[in-house]
């Protein structure tokens, strides 16, 4: 089910032993110096998978019943004229018997506790650790553990360590690259300068990344049967054209080739070295103005929520741009080279010509992607418009550009704000290019009343407090819903949660990780597919809907939305009943 599980393994009895056996994630092992306790990171409470929610914590695992010290014996110990030496006793021993019952929390406030490592010194244990509020914002800390006295937690450093070792009574830890020395007594960090020159074969590293790619799916492509081809003749083909790589972009053409070959989603081969570096670069310098396509200097209209479209804003539809930062326009010349710049600017000052008069406006430019996205916004709510109109305020219309964690947060505000009021939902997934939030989304829709409390006085209100099930639902999909938006339209559908219009979904949905190569560069791994409960593969069958409705090229020019429409006509059919 995805989530791993800590095992023992015995060397003289060649036998396998599970720690833990579970449906949540328990990782990184750790035995305790005495060998009682396995120290691990865990979220006891949530799945990895899909999503990964909840918080890791630190436990430590005692691997048999024990009795803890007893003080007495401590104080008995401070008469003896000859003093106990600081040895320490290793004992390791299993007994499996009700373990799960036995689990110890080692408390600490705040995010994810990860990387457990444990030593022991002069009667101590101590417990080095990562905690992650976000991966932004982690540090390294060091918890005491020590015979009748409260654990104590001190912080050593502000970033996080990515591996740690202890030779010769010292301690080392990898942060961020670079080596340091852990003074624990101190709480701090004493870098270690290391400094050496090299030179590097740069056709060698890409054969050798060839072959890491090519190992990297043949140890976790999804289907055994890698879609039909022989994973090795392929490699055998391919691997001919490697005398003949000259630069880095031979080799990305080369691997994405090869990949290309199993006729699979989700597959990449990324890579980017210092010799591609280049040290210009321009950028547009975007404002929200829509020109005429044939006056390209004449105002059109201006973009919803763009920096113009304000409430004092001085430009009007059928303004003429003269200059740009008090550059004058020629007319011959593309509109877009003056608003292209080596960087986006803090501002920027228009001036227009209005019959006999002339003006400048000011204007704070945006980047184009999101002068793209806010024509994306455009499209949404102009939908949103049609679906109010229609029905008369009656279906509530939400729409999810991707499968992201923004977006699972935009859903459940439009869920909890627009659609809780509305008599039924339409939840659009068109063009939508996936995520991983799938499970989310449809255990939210799957909510049905069970019951009704109030108030003394007060209105019936269910149970729970959202329930979209109880409503009638349309599910949008088309040709560019893709990835886990299929997840989505598939669980949608195999709950019977309503009726989903429109075309086929893409056939794109293979969940992947990444493995790193030599050099840092990394391919992407489609390691798990995704299938119905009747075994189909979503990577070739995809989600048919119920109704089939097509927009065409001519629709969109048109700009009408058939499929939209069909969508509030038999939701509207069925609230009329």
């Amino acid at each position: 089910n995805f989530e791993p599980d800590v095992f023992v393994y015995d060397l003289k009895l060649n036998k396998i032993t599970i720690i833990t056996n579970t449906g949540v994630p328990e990782t990184e092992p750790f035995w305790s110096p005495d060998g009682k306790y396995l120290y691990i990171s865990a979220n006891r409470y949530n799945p990895g998978y899909p999503r990964g929610e909840g918080e890791s914590k630190l436990y430590r695992i005692p691997l048999y019943r024990f009795a803890s010290e007893f003080k007495s014996d401590e104080y008995t110990n401070l008469f003896k004229t000859e003093k106990k030496k600081d040895t320490l006793i290793i004992d390791i021993k299993f007994e499996l018997d009700n373990l799960e019952e036995r689990w110890e929390l080692l408390k600490f406030d705040g995010g994810n506790q990860e990387s457990p490592n444990v030593f022991y010194e002069k009667g101590k244990m101590y417990v080095l650790f990562n905690s992650f509020i976000t991966y932004n914002n982690s540090s390294f800390w060091k918890m005491e553990l020590a015979p009748f006295e409260k654990p104590k937690t001190e912080k050593i450093n502000d970033k996080a360590f990515s591996s740690l070792i202890k030779s010769k009574e010292k301690y080392y830890a990898l942060v961020e690259g670079d080596i340091y020395e852990v003074k624990l007594k101190e709480n701090k960090l004493d870098k270690i300068k290391i400094e050496y020159s090299f030179s590097k074969n740069l056709h060698n590293e890409f054969v050798q990344m060839f072959y890491e790619n090519w190992a990297a799916l043949a140890e976790n492509f999804y289907d055994e049967n890698y879609h039909g081809i022989n994973w090795v003749e392929t490699k055998n083909q391919y691997e001919a054209f490697l005398p003949h790589i000259r630069n880095r972009e031979n080799l990305r053409t080369l691997q994405n080739d090869m990949l290309g070959e199993l006729n699979a989603s989700h597959l990449d081969f990324r890579t980017q070295g210092d010799e591609q570096k280049t040290f210009y670069k321009l950028q547009y310098n975007a404002t929200g103005i829509i020109f005429d396509e044939n006056d390209p200097y004449v105002v059109k209209r201006f973009v919803r929520k763009s920096p113009v479209d304000i409430l004092d804003n001085k430009i009007q539809p059928g303004d003429r741009l003269i200059a740009v930062n008090n550059i004058t326009i020629d007319q011959k010349i593309n509109r877009e080279y003056y608003f292209t710049l080596p960087e986006i600017q803090n501002e920027l000052i228009l001036k227009f010509s209005r019959k006999n008069s002339v003006f400048e406006v000011k204007v704070h430019p945006i980047a184009s992607y999101s002068l793209n996205n806010l024509l994306y916004d455009e499209w949404i709510f102009a939908n949103q418009q049609v679906v109010d109109k229609i029905s008369q305020n009656r279906i509530a219309y939400v729409y999810m550009k991707d499968m992201g964690g923004g977006s699972i947060n935009d859903f459940l505000i439009d869920m909890t704000t627009e659609a809780v009021h509305k008599e039924a939902l339409i939840l659009d997934l068109r063009y939508n290019r996936g995520g991983n939030v799938h499970d989310d989304v449809i255990k939210f829709l799957s909510q049905k009343p069970y019951l009704e409390w109030k108030y003394r006085n007060g209105k019936l209100s269910p149970q729970p407090n959202f329930a979209p099930a109880a409503k009638p639902i349309i599910l949008l999909v088309n040709e560019q819903s893709l990835s886990d938006a299929e997840m989505t339209a598939a669980g949608f559908k195999q709950l019977n949660l309503g009726k989903i219009i429109g075309t086929e979904t893409y056939r794109w949905i293979i969940f992947t990780s990444a493995r790193q190569l030599v050099d840092g560069s990394f391919t992407r791994l489609p390691a798990w597919g995704c299938y119905t409960l009747d075994g189909k593969n979503l990577e070739k069958e995809g989600v048919k809907p119920d109704i089939y409705v097509k927009n065409t090229f001519y629709d969109r020019l048109n700009g009408t939305d058939p499929q939209l429409e069909r969508a509030i006509q038999v939701i509207m059919e069925e609230l009329n009943k």
